[in-house]
């Protein structure tokens, strides 16, 4: 190994040493893990579909926010059925867009219809056209989401 080089195992070695999230370094995926007010929905949704029409995906919008609790259970939803992350994944881009009190993203969410409770799932081609409005209380039981209805859910509105 060139000198002035150093390893893969090292370089992550010393990021975690030095307390920088890794994944804020992984540049194949510059979308946010969290709900954040500070980001700028239009440019994410860009940055999606970019990456949906590439990968021949769709793309649900997640509309919620880090106070939301039935968020975070749709987080743990998706670590805790591996099967139901990889269907989604390989036939998705996931892309949280924040409504909090901080910032209701009105302007970007106006292009969609109503939302009733949160999260929301939208559902858009990898053109950007709403395919399906998801109310995620259709989803859920009481107290967690239903895998099956899930699954039903992500196949219906795969990519063909």
């Amino acid at each position: 190994m060139h000198p002035s080089r150093i390893s893969r195992r090292r370089f992550v070695g010393y990021v975690c040493a030095l307390g920088l999230p890794i994944r804020a370094l992984a540049a194949e995926n510059p979308l946010p893990f969290e709900f954040d007010p500070a980001r700028d929905p239009g440019k994410d949704l860009e940055v999606a579909l970019r990456i949906a029409r590439a990968a021949g995906r769709n793309v649900i919008v997640d509309v919620g926010g880090e106070w939301c609790s039935w968020c975070h259970i749709l987080d743990r939803f998706f670590a805790a059925n591996a099967d139901l992350k990889r269907y989604r994944d390989a036939h998705y881009v996931w892309l949280k867009v924040n409504w909090s009190t901080e910032n209701h993203n009105d302007a970007f969410l106006r292009r969609y219809p109503p939302i009733k409770g949160y999260p929301h799932l939208f559902v858009l081609d990898g053109n950007g056209r709403l395919l399906h409005s998801q109310d995620t209380e259709e989803l859920e039981t009481p107290k967690n989401y239903d895998p099956a209805a899930m699954r039903a859910f992500l196949v219906k509105w795969a990519p063909r």
